[in-house]
């Protein structure tokens, strides 16, 4: 089933109404239903967020490097771990991937519009209030550990908006990708990169639920007596599997999609196996949905091999179902995307780095999460999930940044300088690797998750400092990447319709993508209906 003319104005029958052609309003920006301004909303909240959660990670860093000396009192580490797990799952990492998603899968569709456009942006407007009264409650004192009743309740009711809203902007998409494409594009010839948005999108309804059901049960319980979920301090002990591993797997899906779709288009030729990497999409996102709505962990216990064999089992199949078969899905796109590349002769383009590094990162952090739930590793309560999760979302981060880069020349009409970006993907990747790698190694050695005060054999400042450090280039990266963008999408060089030599229906359109998308409806025959018109090449 394929809808095109699903737009809420009514004016997808053409693109004269193009407010591009006209002087665009504040007011504008707050009602449109386009697709396009509603991602780039998104992307933009999350780009700043992330800014300012950065400077919060590096100072909850610097904290950790000396375990004796205080920065911060000691009643307020809880609320500020808070906003940084918080903030950077739900504020940066779902919200940035879907806004790049609300933003380009009508685009590849070959539709005029997003499903539910309206619905799509009252769940960014609910975003953003739930964002907002997060910030206000955590800072009055709220939050997990909060000791001000009013705000810690806020806390919870602000975060059910907020993850209402996400959920909101997931059923569009999914709903886009099930019913919206042009003609002639069955499931099997929809682009990678939109196939991770809907396996993503599916992931999000299941989990985003379950968290929001737990959300409701813990302020029941706050409100109501604080008896059985343990009051403040054990809020995330019910809610923590929504912002932890394997739940934050679900979110980081698309980086996998948009790494096969710049492999595709840097090589110039049809991916391999195309149906196998859609597989291995499904096994990223499947695993991992799972885990989140049984919300146990899937671990093996100690000495797990002497377990008899019926228990061995029971630990074993749980651990492979939920732990290992994202890693295998992971390892299925990031080898055939190889293969792809090993066949041609790749541009080596910013777009590119950045989705390569970005797939790579979150792939190190699922094989950590294995590491993690093996039982005689004795990891539980330790930073080393802290760095598992920094590897997922840093890496989501890398992607996004690739992303707004390889697409960017479709929503503004004016792309990024490859040569100042390269660098910045290479630096995104030192961030990444020094914010996490060292909370892996201190795991090993028994440093306890959010704690600021602790002791431990080994050069703990070493690795407490070597984090910090991470966060800061991170943060620098992510800084100076957001001002070659405005400066180069304002004042740079046209980009052409197609500067990629691109493979799906996104370039066949003009740059900027006009309000409908499409003057006429296009007709599909492949999964790369412009590679098909290009030169034939071998391929």
């Amino acid at each position: 089933m394929t809808t095109i003319d699903t737009h809420a104005t009514g004016a997808a029958t053409g693109v004269t109404a193009s407010p591009s052609a006209r002087t665009v309003s504040i007011g504008d920006w707050f009602t449109t239903t386009d697709h396009k301004r509603i991602g780039r909303l998104f992307i933009a909240v999350s780009l700043v967020a992330l800014l300012g959660v950065g400077v919060i990670a590096a100072l909850l860093g610097v904290e950790r490097v000396d375990a004796e000396a205080a920065m911060f009192d000691i009643n307020s580490m809880a609320q500020l771990f808070a906003l940084y797990r918080f903030g950077l799952t739900f504020v940066v990492l779902v919200p940035l991937l879907l806004g790049m998603a609300v933003a380009i899968v009508p685009l590849q569709l070959g539709a005029r519009a997003l499903a539910f456009p309206r619905l799509a942006a009252a769940g960014f407007w609910t975003w953003l209030i739930g964002v907002v009264l997060v910030v206000i409650s955590i800072a009055a004192n709220g939050g997990p550990g909060g000791g001000n009743p009013r705000f810690v309740g806020l806390f919870l009711v602000s975060l059910i908006v907020l993850l209402l809203g996400l959920a909101a902007v997931a059923g569009s998409l999914a709903t886009t990708v099930l019913t919206t494409r042009a003609p002639g594009m069955n499931m099997r010839r929809v682009p990678v990169f939109s196939w991770s948005v809907l396996v993503g999108a599916l992931g999000l309804l299941l989990v985003l639920p379950a968290v929001i059901g737990a959300l409701i049960y813990t302020y029941l319980d706050y409100r109501y007596g604080r008896i059985g979920f343990g009051g403040n301090r054990a809020i995330n002990d019910w809610i923590g599997f929504g912002f932890s591993q394997p739940v934050t797997l679900v979110y980081a899906v698309p980086v996998f999609g948009f790494a096969a779709e710049v492999i595709a288009v840097a090589s110039g030729r049809k991916l391999p196996m195309r149906g196998v990497i859609f597989t291995g999409v499904v096994l990223v996102g499947l695993g991992a949905a799972l885990g989140g709505v049984l919300q146990q962990p899937a671990d093996l216990s100690r000495d797990v091999s002497h377990l008899s064999v019926g228990r061995w089992l029971s630990e074993v199949l749980p651990y492979a179902l939920f732990n290992l078969l994202p890693v295998l899905g992971g390892f299925i796109v990031i080898a055939l995307g190889a293969v792809s590349m090993r066949s041609g002769r790749p541009r080596i383009t910013a777009p590119l780095v950045f989705g390569l590094l970005g797939a790579l990162m979150v792939f190190v952090g699922m094989l950590a999460n294995a590491v993690f739930y093996v039982g005689d590793a004795q990891l539980a309560g330790t930073v080393f999930e802290e760095g598992v999760w920094l590897y997922v979302v840093y890496g989501a981060v890398l992607s996004a940044l690739g992303a707004i880069t390889y697409w960017g020349p479709k929503l503004w009409g004016r792309s990024l300088p490859d040569r100042q970006v390269l660098p910045l993907a290479a630096l995104g990747f030192i961030a990444t690797v020094l914010a996490s790698l060292p909370y892996l190694v201190a795991g090993f050695a028994k440093q306890p998750a959010e704690a600021s005060e602790f002791d431990y054999s080994g050069p703990q400042n070493l690795w407490n400092g070597l984090s910090a450090a991470g966060h800061v280039l991170m943060f620098v990266t992510v800084l100076a990447f957001v001002g070659l963008a405005v400066r180069s999408f304002t004042k740079g060089a046209d980009a052409g319709d197609d500067p990629w030599d691109g493979h799906t229906l996104e370039w066949a359109t003009s740059s900027p993508a006009p309000y409908a998308n499409f003057a006429d409806v296009h007709t599909v025959a492949s999964a790369e209906p412009l590679l098909d018109l290009k030169p034939r090449k071998d391929r």
